[in-house]
């Protein structure tokens, strides 16, 4: 392979070529140096033969020997072959089957000695009683030290598309063959002075293929000294990347600050159904001052269940609306979406305010009026899903955008609907999330945002008395049910699937919703769920709000901004398959009347000691701050935040809570080095011109950079 350098295209590494390179790019794998952050999620120790003869069946081990004869046999059944090799070391000998792989044969020749990795099985051949049914298999000649797949400590690889963990293991050892011995390293040296980093390119080598005498335990746990280097550059990486955003977001400035004028405080005030809590007074002024400012708003705003956000972002959407400005609310489901359209379509019906709605599951019919009406400035807040940010929506003076519940949107997905506004003018961004978040997750996700958190609850919110019961509880649970109902409440029962499936013995709503209206026969019980029609999900919503449906069985669907005040009682199915943010979350929607409420959350008999000990927090706490520390301790920040696309910046290596003390470190180096970079001359130029390329480079698209340096 000719020499590579880090910004080479991937397609032209050995092994990749334009086809594979689409698909990689497509994944956000371009060139050398991208695919050199694809690091092996575990190891396995193949370093160590065992003589044939002390193998037995199901052991998994590496050996060494010579193949004495190999053959290949083809079958009646069409197109399927057979390749027979039989090797042996000075110990016994071993049968070694692959199917289907028949230029192994040019491969697997007679003479050559082979190192296998596999798992021993009984074989059906005599003198052979022992087989191995498509091992990892290296050629290696008496002075061959070079052995990738097997003789060694091999990283295993998540498969990338068509490039299979061998194929990538292959292609990662030619592209660190083909590399100069020291790579250009972006972590500036007096910032980790008191630290003896490994080299980067000494990183990266050790960490793709480790050294003999690799310590194996601290390989698998992300320890050693090349992931710790490898750590601490990602997590400083990051946060410069969001302080350069966050300085560029500062360096904008506003069109036309908002007006605050008595008339328009008037207007606010009129449209208020209660009195502000004191946190919600202190999140709208803040939300206020950032508007009358010379720089656009970019806040976060959190608190925890029914702390009253939705009322702060619907004042400051009226008050952009009152200065002329579109705005637009995005939520990440179409009923949280047809929620909001409907709270603030009853809350606004009196005002001049025009409201609509648009998602995706509308037919075109219904969209083409609205996108007008958009596009001419009619409608002042449209509300919607990710179709918001479809091309065909066109904002005729987009001045603010509220992001709900935003740890469910991708950075990308935000940047898109905040490029609606009118060229030359940047819209105001205001992002909620009603699952609290830990400080150190908010620091890592959020740095570029100025953060609103709302402490205090309205007057009248009850607290939600937890009860957790085994199935074995069913008849006891169900007698519950019914005297909530016949006094006259509603009860939500949740489950996490919609239908059955093969591979799951989880209750689907569906069959629940059939097995509740058998037991409750002299009730009214509804179906909600994700897959049905949005004139469904609308009916049946608006009979359970308005007290038609005793009991409705749902998915989680209704886990975010659902309000039914009589609603008192809500049942998990499954709780243990649930994270603790997310059962913290259906939890509150109980508990918004004026009655006593429960929340009963219903597991299988033997549930693991994780979801016991996430059970027994539940339980034992409703704050969701403390709740979403601990399930971000039990869960760690990729599963705490729910998918890939959430709001966080993609964290390939590190882990935000084992590698807290590097996130510390890297955080108060990257501070010194943006201070360093925001006192430079434009004519000195920047001594940390490797850096911000490479911040460009790596992370503009990442996080959305507005510029570097």
């Amino acid at each position: 392979m000719p020499p590579l350098t880090l910004t080479t295209s991937i397609q032209y590494v050995k092994g990749v070529g334009p086809r594979k390179a689409e698909a990689l790019a497509a994944k956000g794998y371009r060139s050398v140096e991208d695919l050199l952050y694809h690091l092996p999620f575990r190891y396995e120790d193949r370093g160590h033969f065992h003589p044939i003869a002390d193998l037995s069946p199901g052991m998994r081990a590496t050996v060494r020997g010579r193949i004495l004869a190999s053959r290949l046999i083809r079958t009646r059944r069409r197109g399927f072959t057979i390749l027979d090799a039989a090797v042996e070391d000075n110990s016994a000998g071993l049968s070694v089957i692959f199917y289907n792989q028949p230029w192994l044969k040019d491969i697997l020749k007679a003479g050559r000695d082979v190192i296998l990795f596999g798992e021993a099985a009984l074989s059906r051949y005599r003198g052979r009683p022992l087989q191995m049914v498509g091992p990892q298999y290296e050629i290696v000649s008496a002075d061959d030290d070079t052995a990738i797949h097997t003789g060694r400590v091999v990283p295993i690889y998540q498969r990338l598309g068509d490039l299979s963990p061998r194929m990538l293991r292959s292609i990662l050892h030619a592209i660190l063959e083909a590399l100069p011995a020291e790579l250009p390293d972006p972590l500036p040296p007096s910032v980790f002075a008191r630290r003896r980093l490994m080299p980067r390119g000494a990183a990266l080598r050790a960490v793709h293929f480790p050294p003999p005498d690799a310590d194996l335990d601290l390989y698998q746990s992300r320890g050693s000294p090349a992931h710790q280097r490898l750590i601490l550059e990602e997590f400083f990486m990051l946060q410069v990347a969001l302080g350069l955003r966050r300085r560029g977001m500062e360096r904008e400035r506003r069109a036309e600050p908002y007006a605050t004028t008595p008339e328009i405080r008037r207007r606010l005030a009129a449209i208020l159904p209660f009195h502000l809590t004191a946190g919600q007074k202190e999140a709208l002024r803040q939300i206020v001052g950032d508007l009358t400012s010379d720089h656009p708003m970019n806040r976060l705003l959190q608190g925890d269940v029914g702390s009253g956000k939705t009322i702060v972002a619907t004042l400051a959407m009226i008050l952009a609306v009152e200065n002329g400005r579109q705005a637009a609310l995005m939520a990440p489901t179409e009923l949280l979406a047809e929620q909001h359209h409907r709270v603030l379509g009853r809350l606004l019906e009196k005002t001049r305010y025009q409201v609509q709605l648009l998602t995706g599951a509308m037919t075109a019919a219904r969209r083409r009026p609205v996108l007008r009406a958009v596009a001419n400035g009619l409608v002042q807040i449209l509300i919607g899903t990710h179709a918001l940010i479809q091309d065909k929506v066109v904002f005729s003076n987009l001045g603010l955008v509220v992001v709900d519940e935003q740890h469910r949107f991708g950075v990308v997905q935000r940047a898109a609907l905040r490029g609606k506004a009118r060229a030359g003018r940047t819209p105001d961004v205001l992002v909620m999330t009603a699952t609290p978040i830990p400080r150190s997750l908010a620091l890592t996700i959020y740095g570029d945002l100025e953060m609103t958190l709302i402490k205090d609850m309205p007057p009248g919110r009850r607290p939600v008395k937890t009860h957790l019961r085994s199935e074995s509880s069913r008849n006891r649970i169900y007698d519950f049910i019914r005297r909530e109902a016949l006094a006259g409440r509603q009860a939500y029962v949740v489950l996490p699937l919609v239908e059955e499936s093969e591979k799951s013995d989880l209750r689907a709503a569906v069959k629940m919703h059939a097995e509740l209206s058998r037991v409750f026969s002299s009730l009214s019980v509804g179906l909600l769920h994700g897959r049905m029609k949005p004139d469904e999900r609308e009916a049946t919503m608006r009979q359970f709000v308005g007290g038609e449906i005793h009991i409705l069985v749902s998915t989680t669907v209704i886990e975010v901004g659902i309000d039914v005040p009589n609603a008192s009682l809500m049942v998990v199915e499954h709780a243990e398959r649930f994270g603790l943010s997310q059962l913290h979350q259906l939890r509150g929607r109980v508990g918004r009347g004026p009655h006593a409420s429960h929340c009963v959350l219903v597991h299988g008999e033997d549930p693991s000691d994780e979801a016991r000990l996430r059970l027994r927090v539940l339980g034992e706490s409703t704050d969701g701050f403390h709740i979403a520390e601990k399930d971000l301790e039990i869960r760690g920040p990729g599963e705490f935040m729910g998918t890939r696309q959430s709001g966080l910046p993609e964290i390939r290596i590190g882990n935000i809570i084992r590698d807290y003390d590097l996130l510390a470190e890297a955080r108060a180096g990257a501070q010194r080095v943006l201070e360093e970079i925001r006192t430079e001359t434009p004519a000195a130029g920047s001594r940390h011109q490797l850096l911000l390329d490479h911040m460009s480079r790596q992370w503009g698209a990442r996080i959305g950079l507005m510029e570097v340096g």
